[in-house]
């Protein structure tokens, strides 16, 4: 099988194993023991959190680990919340962002008294600062705006969207889950207030996550949101997730420019073979997140397909056959519902090559072929 989903989950690498492995095996203690046990795990989970902050440009005592992305993305947009609850009950988001913020948002909408507005994007996916500036008002509390977009990979203009949003006063979190050991991320450039991190996005194991909480927020209530976490941390999880993330930064620049290369690779040979392959293609965009329309054939047949031939892509949302859901980010950039519905994604990762994105093109001639 080829592989091509990497933006949905990674393989756990082998440094990361090996670290869970060796810490389930030497530093078992509860971190809240006083015996020589629990003080050496502690010791390792404090450390932890130093070398993960030091990735983000941040202080560790602003770092706090979680179950994953959907967890963090919702403990972040709660303290921030509960800052600011005596200031207004207006938030502001994008038709691009995870499932996890906009289920909790529509909760908070429904049924905690808030108003939720939705700024549009341009063509490209991105963020207008002039068409974000329409939509604040006196009761604006809270921004959140993903860093990049797991469909289509566009990149948000999150430092200047920061910068306005501080001159306003104006609380603001970033869902870097696609984007972290991606792309360089430093929480004073980008300023934000919160962001959140996931583990099996970077070759480390699931279940495992981290928010950064900027110390500067004022009222910030860590313990009605039981963090750090009272009961028994998942030691192993945290340090694989470190170890993970370690390999992964340092691995950063070189990989960028690898799979920069391998898309251009690919679109290239698209234009070369005249195949009818659309490329969903921005001005700045993650290189390893490819969005495609196959021929005119729906997102959910072409992934079958596909994955009959033995090539594992996604479609833009959850499916299954003869009942996608045209893919919201795809509606959001001006899209017809019909175009939304044929989306499919590649997401590259460390084992893709020139050989494997080869036989997906052989393949999709081959569909195109059998569907016309």
């Amino acid at each position: 099988m080829i592989y091509l989903d990497y933006a949905a989950t990674t393989p756990i690498s082998e440094t990361a194993l090996h670290v869970f492995n060796e810490v389930s095996r030497r530093y078992f203690g509860n971190t809240n023991s006083l015996h020589d046990t629990g003080t050496s795990a502690k010791t390792l989970y404090e450390n932890c959190k130093r070398q993960l902050a030091q990735l983000i440009g941040g202080e560790p005592s602003a770092l706090h680990f979680t179950s994953g992305g959907t967890d963090g993305n919702q403990k972040a947009i709660e303290a921030l919340l509960h800052a600011a609850k005596s200031k207004g009950n207006h938030i502001i988001t994008t038709a691009l962002e995870h499932k996890s913020i906009v289920n909790y948002l529509s909760y908070l909408e429904a049924n905690d008294g808030y108003d939720v507005s939705i700024v549009p994007v341009d063509t490209n996916g991105i963020v207008d600062i002039n068409e974000l500036k329409k939509y604040i008002k006196k009761e604006t509390v809270l921004v959140s705006i993903q860093h990049a977009n797991s469909e289509i990979g566009v990149i948000q203009p999150i430092s200047q969207i920061g910068t306005l949003l501080k001159e306003k006063g104006i609380l603001f979190h970033c869902d870097c889950v696609q984007t972290f050991g991606k792309i360089p991320i430093d929480v004073n450039r980008l300023l934000v207030d919160s962001l959140t991190v996931s583990s099996h996005k970077v070759y480390g194991p699931k279940g495992v996550g981290a928010i950064y909480l900027t110390p500067s927020i004022e009222k910030l209530d860590l313990a009605a949101l039981k963090l750090p976490y009272s009961g028994t941390i998942n030691l192993p999880g945290i340090a694989s997730f470190v170890a993970a993330a370690q390999e992964t930064t340092e691995l950063m620049e070189e990989e960028y420019s690898r799979l920069h290369q391998l898309r251009a690779y690919f679109t290239d040979q698209l234009l070369q073979r005249q195949l009818d392959v659309e490329v969903i293609t921005t001005h700045d965009q993650l290189p390893h997140i490819i969005g495609l329309i196959i021929g005119k054939i729906q997102g959910d047949y072409a992934m079958l397909e596909l994955n009959r031939y033995g090539i594992e892509v996604s479609t833009g949302s959850a499916c299954t056959a003869g009942m996608q859901e045209p893919s919201k980010t795809l509606l959001a950039i001006g899209k017809d519902k019909t175009k939304a519905k044929q989306f499919i994604r590649l997401s590259l990762g460390r084992s893709t090559s020139k050989n494997s994105l080869n036989d997906v093109i052989k393949t999709c001639a081959k569909i195109i072929q059998s569907f016309s």
